[in-house]
């Protein structure tokens, strides 16, 4: 945007039924901080940066299905996420309670779900 400054932030907003606990996964998985909570917000940004992420309380709160199938709630957006070891950041996602999707389309790629069911990609970076 042109009228974007440095002080402005960037970001998504994603609907969760626990917004903390899915603010806590991703700072975890991301090792970033968690910078702003209240209740049904919290908000993850890198250390050096103006992006953010914040997790929304969503009430009726309907988790996507992978993959996507008719009549049933799409995924609307993923995050992707590039890996030096795809075995090793996977083991370390579920550890942190993430799931591996039964449905994996690419061979380094690997889809997971985070706590509230959202579909995530770990890619192996190949150089």
């Amino acid at each position: 945007m042109r009228s974007k400054t440095s002080r402005m932030w960037w970001g998504t907003a994603i609907e969760a039924p626990d917004p903390g606990a899915l603010a806590r996964f991703y700072a975890e998985l991301l090792d970033w901080p968690i910078v702003h909570e209240e209740p049904g917000t919290s908000v993850v940004a890198p250390p050096q940066g103006a992006v953010y992420v914040v997790f929304q309380q969503a009430i009726g709160y309907q988790p996507p299905v992978w993959p996507p199938a008719d009549g049933e709630q799409r995924p609307m957006m993923h995050f992707d996420f590039q890996v030096g070891d795809l075995d090793e950041a996977v083991a370390e996602a579920v550890a942190m309670g993430a799931s591996l999707a039964p449905v994996q389309p690419q061979e380094h790629v690997r889809v997971l779900f985070d706590p509230a069911g959202h579909p995530f990609c770990l890619c192996l970076d190949d150089g």
